[in-house]
């Protein structure tokens, strides 16, 4: 998998983990596919924080999964599990 996706895949567990500025920065560069120079000038930043920003970001995603290991669990369960009601029971749960 791409780095993008695994990205987006771990924002989806973890973006509440985040503070208000950065799920923006974040959604702005991965969901709008704004350029870190529009971002900056939405937020009144320069490049450079919105660059630092993101990366911080990326940062505590891989480091919550290294932690927490919710993705990584989710996929061991659907590799497990072929019942597909169960499997998105389970899934409404995760």
């Amino acid at each position: 998998m791409d780095e993008i996706t695994i990205n987006n895949i771990l924002y989806d567990y973890y973006g509440e983990l985040l503070t208000e500025s950065e799920r923006s920065h974040f959604e702005d560069y991965y969901f709008h596919n704004l350029t870190l120079a529009e971002i900056a000038q939405k937020h009144g930043l320069s490049r450079n924080a919105i660059h630092k920003t993101i990366k911080k970001v990326e940062s505590k995603l891989k480091n919550y999964e290294d932690k927490l290991k919710l993705h990584e669990k989710s996929k061991q369960i659907k590799e497990i599990v072929k019942d597909k009601e169960l499997l998105k029971k389970i899934e409404e749960i995760l």
